[in-house]
């Protein structure tokens, strides 16, 4: 029984599903033995906070989760010293 979409056909007429698969990303932290966490590196930091003010995932970021626990401890020293906002500075209309 056919779908109600029509599929795409590959060169043996089977049906293919046309989905994305992304690449596994890898921990730049790992692949980058000079690059460290620290809670000074504000740049590097606000790279793995959303827009929010939230921490972003493991699962966006690709980060391992070592290096992930080591980011969040370092963005928390870095609201507790004013170096971070903890949310963003408003919503702009």
């Amino acid at each position: 029984m056919e779908d109600y979409r029509e599929r795409e056909r590959d060169e043996a007429g089977h049906a293919t599903d046309r989905r994305f698969y992304s690449r596994p990303k890898i921990c730049q932290f790992c692949a980058d033995k000079n690059l460290q966490i620290d809670y000074k590196n504000v740049d590097l930091l606000k790279r793995y906070v959303s827009e929010d003010g939230k921490i972003r995932p493991r699962r966006q970021t690709g980060t391992c989760a070592k290096h992930q626990r080591a980011l969040a401890v370092a963005v928390k020293r870095a609201r507790h010293i004013a170096l971070l906002p903890f949310v963003s500075s408003g919503r702009e209309d």
